[in-house]
């Protein structure tokens, strides 16, 4: 190192050098700490300074760069270096120092005599007797106050935790004797290194040494270390290293343009690490599982992968946080990226693989997450581990859900590698072809035709191809899968109809549920019946009858026999599939017993076939909207929440269609409750447009029609409605109970005075349900009948209602019933019928706040107290006249005609005929021209 003469130097000597070697950039301040404590021991007062750090932080060029100083600065310089393999030799590193002293070159231009030789007198051993220890402790002291006499000395102790103990313990002797001489001892030690020799390092430093604790060097200097540019890549090189200089080193070696960081590592760096630690119990064993299990890395499972006690791997686990080569956190890991890859690195490969090995069986059986178990099973390479086929695959099915197939590929070309029947060989080559569909569509197609390769079986390829179809639900991943199915329905037609089937029944219904247009005809799939005597093939046959009439809309008796003809056995895969299920269970929704049996046939232990679908949730959803149709809103709610939240989590909302389902359901039961804030956040989480391709948009489109009209929207609502049935009826859907918009869009239609198109509907509505024949359908287009024709003949709406009531009540659907209930009693109430409506409308409040339906019970409740106000100015009144009545009778003995009382009040002429009707019965007349002398005489009465 270059150095000056500076005469202004308070050493009175040559100034601090200028420049600094590679390895101490960014030390400025440990270095003025430094010089600090050389300008105090010129001072004749002695001084000490602890240089402490992690491995290869630079602790040695730090002592380097001391002595340096202080020899320019005219200290007789001695430093010595404790090696782990010398600890046994007594009074190496006190001999080291004496060599140092006696033989330390002059200053120049300030001779002066050497100390006398003294290291004849440090023993080669450690002595034995009393006398001999004193003897050889006093030589070594005699030795340092002879050289300070001269002048200013500096003694350097490299690695001081792996010095002998005699040699510590003469440090220790002379550290009070040396007090008032000019005498600097800086010690470095290895941070956290914990000493277990008669000797403390405080008791060779004195009480209140200065610490300099080495630590990282920043990004700054971090650049300027590698040659690079300041920026993210030294940002990157700093995080993975810690700033650390030896690691840096290391990797400067190593730089390339584009390497990836966080791969990178040096066997020789792992080498050293393990060659260190060899002096702790267990600590190479430890540091290989610690590097193995990485963010995996337990306590138990530490221990295990060493193949250590819990005692033996917690000592090992404690010494290593504390030198800082582990994290001090619950869960173990190397402190940096770099040191981990080294450790790996310096592992054989076979070795590396058979341990991933263990580490993975380890998680696995410990219940890992599978992609935690399949990020093992990658490294563990040239292996034949049978168990972690089916683990990679579901791992692999997991990180499409996830949304990185690129990882889904990795893990199934792994799986690939195993050994494996053609059955398992091509179902792996499937699901490749899907994640690979994600990457890179047009290699997906060749994917499958090499899994057609593998056929060996034709039940087994119909079953595997018909998994893959309900896997793929939506988008362009159904049309991959009903593309793939029919190359397989074309290689397996030569087995005949009963080989064929199901394939064919799932890509019939997959191709119902993608199009944006009529499905295909189910009688090509009717005619291949006839040969069928498999029970599970007519299983799917009843099904199939189940659907067709359930889109026919004709009858719900006949949809009802054929779907319990369909649930009469084990075969889950026909209601998992989201078109089927979506109209299955809209049409079972007002049989409990069947819906009890399908929700056994869903709720099954192992994963749906669709990824997107949380486990058990089919079965949710399913009695969700049971119970919903009976009128549990607040349960029903409770099972959509659930589900919305599992689907959100897994960002299908708006790809998958038995969640887009969830969704809407929730939007509506949420504005039967009144929850319109729900309604609204649930309809912000799901992208409106990306849905439309899947059949159960539909549904979302009745739902925010619905949402729309009940929060001052009714034109807005009133489009959705309209557009919900322009899709179905394009989707050549009949059935009234799919989504009743019908029944809403004329209710809209008749708050926006559209009557014509509210009646339109309506009539529509209650032929349809008349064909379809259940109570909850029938009483619903009952009740919107109802309060169409009031508008135009009172009478006719009142029968109606009645009706609808009737038909509701002994059912199961309370909602619809509380609604009936809520029509009719309003209805008597404008008739003027207060008492038959206060009775009514008591039901309705009762059976609306039983449903959780909250605007619904309010709605009756005002209408109940408005019925009861009304009755009582009835009985207040000497002829028992409504105000109504009486406010009509008044209009009309002025002079006014029916139609204009009508157009005043806003009531029918039908109406006003009857008010009129009934004041002159109970005013004892036969017309009007009668009226202003009778209610001449009550008003004198009253004022009687």
């Amino acid at each position: 190192m270059h150095t000056e003469v500076n005469p202004e130097s308070p050493f009175g000597g040559p100034s601090v050098p200028k420049r600094r070697a590679a390895g101490l950039l960014g030390r400025d301040g440990e270095l003025g700490t430094i010089t600090g404590l050389l300008r105090a021991a010129l001072a004749g007062r002695a001084v000490s300074a602890v240089v402490v750090g992690e491995f290869g932080m630079g602790k040695s060029s730090m002592l380097t760069a001391a002595g340096e100083l202080a020899e320019a600065a005219g200290f007789t310089v001695a430093i010595a270096t404790a090696s782990r393999l010398e600890t046994h030799l007594s009074g190496g590193v006190g001999r080291q120092l004496i060599e140092g002293l006696t033989h330390a070159p002059a200053v120049p231009g300030s001779p002066r005599p050497r100390a006398p030789h003294a290291t004849e007198s440090l023993p080669e051993r450690r002595p034995r007797t009393e006398e001999e220890q004193t003897e050889a402790l006093d030589a070594f002291f005699h030795a340092v106050r002879h050289a300070a006499e001269q002048g200013p000395v500096f003694l350097g102790i490299d690695n001081i935790h792996l010095a002998d103990p005699w040699s510590m313990r003469c440090l220790a002797y002379i550290r009070h004797r040396v007090e008032h001489l000019p005498v600097m001892v800086v010690l470095t030690s290895l941070v956290g290194h914990v000493q277990t020799g008669e000797v403390a390092l405080l008791e060779m430093s004195g009480c209140t040494p200065a610490t300099i604790l080495l630590r990282g060097l920043g990004a700054r200097h971090v650049a300027e270390f590698l040659r690079v540019s300041p920026g993210r890549f030294a940002e990157e090189c700093r995080e993975v290293t810690g700033g650390n200089p030896f690691l840096l080193g290391a990797l400067g070696r190593r730089l390339v343009p584009g390497m990836d960081l966080d791969a990178a590592g040096s066997a020789m760096i792992g080498e050293v690490l393990r060659v260190r630690m060899h002096e702790y119990t267990a600590a190479p064993k430890m540091l290989e599982a610690v590097a193995i299990l990485g963010e995996d890395a337990s306590f138990d499972l530490l221990a295990q992968l060493a193949g250590v006690d819990e005692s033996t791997a917690m000592e090992a686990i404690d010494t290593m946080v504390r030198v800082h080569l582990l994290s001090n956190s619950h869960r173990p890991a190397l402190t940096y990226r770099f040191v981990r890859n080294s450790v790996l690195a310096d592992m054989p490969l076979t070795t590396r693989a058979v341990t991933q090995a263990r580490a993975a069986r380890l998680l696995h059986d410990a219940g890992a997450a599978p992609e935690r178990v399949g990020a093992h099973l990658l490294e563990a390479t040239a292996i034949r581990i049978p168990w972690a086929v089916d683990v990679l695959r579901l791992a692999a099915r997991h990180s499409v859900v996830a949304g990185d197939p690129e990882l889904s590929i990795r893990f199934l070309s792994r799986a690939l590698e195993e050994r494996l029947s053609e059955r398992k060989r091509m179902a792996i080559l499937l699901q490749l072809a899907h994640a690979e569909f994600h990457c890179d569509p047009d290699s997906a197609p060749a994917r499958v035709r090499e899994a057609i390769d593998h056929i060996d079986d034709r039940e087994t390829a119909a079953f595997v191809a018909t998994a893959m179809i309900l896997s793929l639900c939506c988008g362009p991943d159904a049309r991959l899968a009903i593309n793939s199915a029919g190359q397989f329905a074309a290689r397996l037609d030569t087995g005949g109809p009963d080989a064929v089937w199901p394939l064919l029944c799932m890509t019939y219904l997959a191709e119902a549920g993608s199009r944006l247009g009529p499905p295909p005809d189910f009688r090509d799939f009717e005619r291949q019946w006839a040969p069928l005597n498999d029970p599970a093939a007519q299983q799917s046959r009843s099904g199939l009858l189940a659907l067709d009439a359930v889109r026919s809309g004709k009858s719900s008796a006949d949809a009802v026999r054929h779907f319990g003809e369909a649930l009469s056995g084990e075969q889950p895969e026909l209601f998992e599939q989201p078109y089927f299920f979506t109209l299955a269970t809209a049409a079972l929704a007002d049989e409990p017993a069947l819906t009890d049996k399908l929700c056994q046939v869903l709720d099954t232990k192992r994963l749906p076939w669709d990824f997107h679908v949380p486990k058990g949730a089919l079965a949710t959803l399913a009695r969700g909207i049971a119970v919903q149709a009976g009128g549990d809103l607040v349960r029903a709610s409770v099972h959509y929440e659930s589900l919305v939240r599992q689907f959100d989590e897994r960002g299908a909302l708006s790809r998958c269609p038995i969640a887009v389902l969830c969704a809407a359901r929730l939007i509506e039961v949420s504005v039967d409750l009144g929850r319109h804030d729900v309604a609204d956040a649930v309809l912000g989480k799901v992208d409106f447009a990306a849905t439309q391709a899947l059949f159960t948009h539909n549904y979302l489109l009745y739902a925010r029609g619905r949402l729309r009209a009940a929060t001052g929207e009714p034109e807005l609502g009133y489009e959705d409605l309209r557009g919900c049935g322009r899709r179905l009826e394009h989707h050549g859907m009949r059935f009234p109970g799919f989504a009743p918009w019908r029944a809403h869009a004329a209710r809209t239609a008749l708050a926006l005075g559209r009557t014509d198109a509210a009646a339109r509907l309506a009539e529509e509505d209650l032929d349809a349900a008349g064909r379809w024949g259940s109570p909850r359908i029938l009483g619903g287009a009952l009740t919107t009948a109802g309060l169409v024709r009031d508008s135009g003949l009172g009478e006719e709406g009142e029968r109606l209602l009645t009706k609808a009531v009737d038909v509701l009540g002994g059912s199961t659907a309370k909602l619809a019933l509380a609604e009936a209930l809520t029509e009719l009693g309003l209805l008597q109430a404008r008739h003027g019928q207060a008492e038959k409506a206060i009775g009514t409308l008591r039901m309705a409040t009762q059976s609306g706040k039983h449903c959780g339906a909250r605007p619904l019970a309010r709605r009756a409740a005002e209408a109940l107290r408005d019925a009861r106000a009304s009755l009582t100015t009835a009985k207040d009144n000497e002829h028992g006249l409504t105000k109504q009545e009486y406010r009509v009778a008044l209009m009309a003995s002025q002079g006014l005609t029916n139609r204009e009382i009508a157009e005043a009040l806003h009531l029918t002429r039908r109406t006003v005929e009857l008010h009129l009707s009934g004041a002159y019965r109970k005013l004892g007349i036969t017309g009007r021209t009668e009226l202003s002398s009778a209610l001449g005489r009550s008003q004198r009465v009253d004022a009687d």
